[in-house]
């Protein structure tokens, strides 16, 4: 009897003829949070990844893959030869631990058989079991309709058997829809959004941008924070970051007050653009939601798009407050988003900002100010460095919390 994890992918296995990349990818996210573990031996088969964890205790290991996008759904479970009475014994044995575990009363069993030379139906090996287990258990009863557990038997070229389907994260392995840049700031919105779009196969690379001296090491230190706990899911995040103040200093001292925001705001997405552009990046993604800012009216949205030509994905843009914060507090990036520390935007805040800016008018403001090269001077003063958090601290912590 051996025991394992077993992983289905649920996207991956539709993929037809590319579906051996997206095999891999999963492959390469799930060595990645597994090897610091300890755990090196898995492999793939039947389009499922198989785990041998032996006599190691599981929790760790389902923590960083509850963290793997491309999951759909993780068991845990026994590996025996296709022999009738050994998958009843197997079967009786979790059953019995759960009635100790969970106090469960009902359940159910219910095959797949894969390996057809397997003379019973699925529904004959269900049956049989069933009785086999109310036979040899007191205080349990069937009910196929809702039971409080389901004992899973798989017949392939060995037999499977397990109780719990643990739901993962879904999605797409990371690497397997290109890069894409993302605006992070200091907020709550922007690593929601970088984490949607990293779910569906995005590796992610970021921006930032602050005001330095106006804003603060701790700013800073924040954000950089926020890309560690999105490095948990997406992997090592490459983050630059930007001195914004010379050209909000210009804007300030050159152009109307209240077309303060627009203007910075088209700045920071011109800018990511030529990073992306620079770092094989297709698309930039930011955190806004229709309507919540100045800078997020869709007059607003309209005159910033017109500034670069990448597409601009918007996840959050049709979702308000509380439902962000939610998805924040879901991800745990939260706590760290709301700690008082300022960003750029704060800084020679309009106290009316344009709602309803004017493409032509925003343009012409731009004129007064020499933005070739502005530009130019802000993208070499560009400060990179890679961040990650190592995977093993991250896990075993939390598997004790």
């Amino acid at each position: 009897m051996e025991k394992l994890i077993i992983i289905r992918s649920g996207e991956t296995v539709l993929k037809g003829k590319n579906r051996r990349l997206f095999e891999e990818k999963l492959m390469k996210s799930v060595r990645r949070v597994l090897k610091p573990l300890g755990c090196h031996s898995f492999y793939l088969q039947h389009n499922r990844i198989y785990v041998p964890i032996e006599q190691r205790d599981e929790s760790p290991l389902l923590k960083a893959l509850m963290k793997v996008f491309g999951i759909d759904l993780i068991s845990i479970a026994v590996k025996i030869p296709v022999v009738m009475e050994g998958i009843k014994e197997a079967a009786l044995n979790e059953l019995l631990h759960l009635q100790l575990q969970r106090g469960v009363k009902t359940f159910k069993v219910q095959t797949k058989r894969t390996d057809k030379s397997f003379p019973n139906s699925s529904q004959e090996i269900s049956r049989e079991i069933g009785a086999y287990l109310l036979k040899h258990t007191e205080g349990l009863l069937v009910d196929v309709h809702h039971p409080e557990t389901t004992i899973h038997v798989e017949i392939k070229e060995s037999a499977y058997i397990f109780s719990d389907r643990i739901r993962g994260l879904g999605g797409l392995p990371r690497e397997t829809n290109g890069n894409a840049m993302l605006l992070l700031s200091g907020g709550i919105d922007s690593p929601v959004a970088g984490w949607m779009v990293a779910r569906r196969g995005v590796a992610l690379k970021a921006v930032h941008f602050h005001s330095y001296p106006y804003t603060s090491k701790q700013a800073m230190d924040k954000v950089k924070n926020l890309a560690r706990l999105l490095s948990h899911y997406c992997g090592p995040i490459q983050l630059f970051s930007i001195n914004l103040l010379p050209f909000q200093q210009e804007v300030a001292e050159k152009c109307p007050d209240d077309e303060g925001t627009i203007l910075v705001r088209r700045m920071m997405t011109r800018l990511a653009e030529l990073l992306a552009t620079s770092h094989e990046c297709d698309a930039l993604i930011t955190g806004e939601s229709l309507g919540q800012v100045a800078s997020q009216t869709i007059q607003s949205i309209r005159v910033t798009n017109e500034a670069v030509s990448l597409p601009v994905f918007r996840p959050l843009i049709a979702m308000d407050k509380s439902e962000i914060i939610q998805f924040a507090r879901k991800i745990d990036t939260y706590e760290t988003s709301i700690l008082p520390f300022e960003d750029c935007c704060t800084v020679f805040l309009p106290k009316r900002p344009v709602t309803k800016p004017r493409l032509d008018k925003i343009v012409n403001s731009e004129k007064l100010i020499e933005m070739e090269a502005m530009t130019t001077d802000l993208l070499n003063s560009v400060e990179v460095e890679w961040v990650k958090e190592p995977l093993h601290q991250v896990v075993c912590e939390d598997a004790l919390s």
